[in-house]
């Protein structure tokens, strides 16, 4: 087995895969202490952060992820619709303080977004900040220029996922490389903006994949500050969901699904560990041992831009039962 003793020291450390591989295969309880010794040196166990995320367009993306429901190329049944008006935007996210959220999260369903959409782009994020919330975008691939907007508006957070281990990214999506995500994650990190990138397991990968995944990760230039760790919710008329619908053990179980966000947590220890899609379907216990394992925010509220989310009510009543606290 490789040195893994050092992978608990902040995150320039350089890490093999063959490191982060030999984590993945430590007896569960021994992977869980330990992420759990990490989180607490690094964080307050019994805080968790709430964010909510907002659809502010929805449906008529160019790509072709396999996942997503807001693709042109699936047959979801999900009509397209324009940007949301700002002050619409703004009302969802009053809401979402209301409930208890720190985080207003808004995504677009966009390849990149065009120039004229820019201005009411940044009034949002302009509009969030000033209510007191962090603010967070996700709208695909962005120009130089328009993240530099981004930038001035004050955003605090871009969101643009790896969806992937480089290796299965392209069973996955072809409209768009790994090259390209890497340089829009160049261009958010270069204007200053904080990074927000995750990613989505159970689409059919290998514990491999999911190794070179959080591998990819945590060896950027400098890790994220939020790592999205998404199961997938195999929605019907998706490549990915008329393909796994028939085959349930091409999704992630819940042991699995915790040893990432374990692994997660030990090669990104300052690193916000975000559950986000899936939690819906988790069992308190499965979600509890998340927390245990490092996972310290989650998506709270009834919708994660097209699919179903535990409520804030069922989440306060959890956040009860575990003695946590935003």
């Amino acid at each position: 087995m490789n040195d893994i003793t050092d992978l608990t020291r902040p995150p320039a450390v350089a890490l093999s895969r063959a490191q982060v591989a030999d984590l993945f295969d430590l007896p569960f309880m021994d992977l869980v202490f330990r992420a759990a010794e990490v989180h607490r040196a690094h964080h307050d166990p019994n805080r968790v952060e709430r964010a909510t995320l907002l659809s502010i367009k929805t449906g008529g993306c160019a790509e072709d992820c396999g996942y997503c429901s807001q693709s042109v190329h699936a047959e979801s049944g999900l009509k397209a619709s324009k940007l949301m008006d700002v002050d619409a935007v703004l009302e969802a996210a009053r809401e979402a303080k209301a409930a208890g959220s720190q985080r207003f999260c808004m995504g677009a369903a966009w390849r990149e977004p065009k120039d004229r959409d820019m201005d009411a782009i940044c009034a949002m994020v302009e509009g969030v900040n000033a209510l007191g919330l962090q603010s967070c975008m996700t709208l695909g691939m962005l120009s130089d220029a328009q993240t530099e907007r981004l930038a001035e508006a004050g955003l605090d957070y871009y969101n643009h996922n790896l969806d992937t281990s480089p290796e299965h990214y392209d069973k996955v999506i072809t409209t768009r490389s790994w090259q390209d995500r890497i340089d829009t994650l160049d261009r958010v990190r270069d204007a200053g903006i904080n990074v927000c990138c995750g990613g989505i397991v159970g689409m059919g990968e290998t514990r491999e994949d999911r190794v070179g995944f959080l591998h990819a990760l945590a060896t950027l230039p400098e890790p994220p500050e939020s790592v999205p760790i998404n199961a997938l919710v195999p929605v019907p008329g998706t490549v990915l969901g008329d393909i796994l619908k028939d085959v349930p053990s091409a999704r992630i179980d819940d042991i699995e699904f915790v040893r990432t966000v374990a692994v997660a947590r030990i090669l990104m220890p300052h690193s916000v560990v975000r559950l986000s899609a899936g939690r819906e379907s988790m069992s308190d216990a499965t979600q509890a041992l998340c927390f245990l394992a490092g996972a310290s925010s989650i998506f709270t509220g009834d919708k994660l831009l097209t699919t179903g989310n535990a409520g804030h009510d069922k989440d306060a009543v959890l956040f009860e039962k575990l003695g946590l606290h935003a």
